[in-house]
C-alpha cells in the first residue's frame, strides 16, 4: 500500500523544513513535495493519503507540528478506510484540518 505525506512545494522554505523533519520521523511513509496544494492563505499545507483511504488536507503547519503529524499518521494507519474518528491524540494538527475526502 502506498502511503504519502504530500507537502506544498510552493510554501518553499517552511515546506522544505517540514518535509525534511517528517522524512526522519514518519516511518513507512513516503514524504513528497508537490507544486501547490491551493491553501496559500495558510501555508504550509500537507495532504495525507493512502490507497483505498480517505485523503486529509491540513494547512497552517510548521516544522514544530512534526510530532502531531506523525501521531496523525499513526491514527490514520490504524483505520481501514482512513476515516479518523478521534484526532485528539494528534494535538494541534486536528485544528489545522481543512478537508477530508472519502476514498473512491
Amino acid at each position: 500500500m502506498t502511503k504519502r505525506l504530500v507537502i506544498c512545494k510552493t510554501c518553499d522554505g517552511p515546506g522544505v523544513a517540514l518535509a525534511d523533519a517528517l522524512r526522519g520521523r514518519a516511518t513507512g511513509w513516503e514524504v513528497v513535495m508537490h507544486e501547490c496544494l491551493s491553501a496559500c492563505a495558510e501555508p504550509v499545507s500537507m495532504a495525507v493519503q493512502a490507497d483505498g483511504k480517505a485523503t486529509y488536507v491540513f494547512a497552517g503547519l510548521t516544522d514544530a507540528d512534526v510530532d502531531d503529524a506523525v501521531a496523525f499518521a499513526r491514527l490514520y494507519d490504524d483505520t481501514d478506510d482512513g476515516w479518523v474518528v478521534d484526532a485528539r491524540p494528534a494535538g494541534r494538527l486536528r485544528f489545522c484540518l481543512k478537508t477530508r475526502v472519502p476514498a473512491l
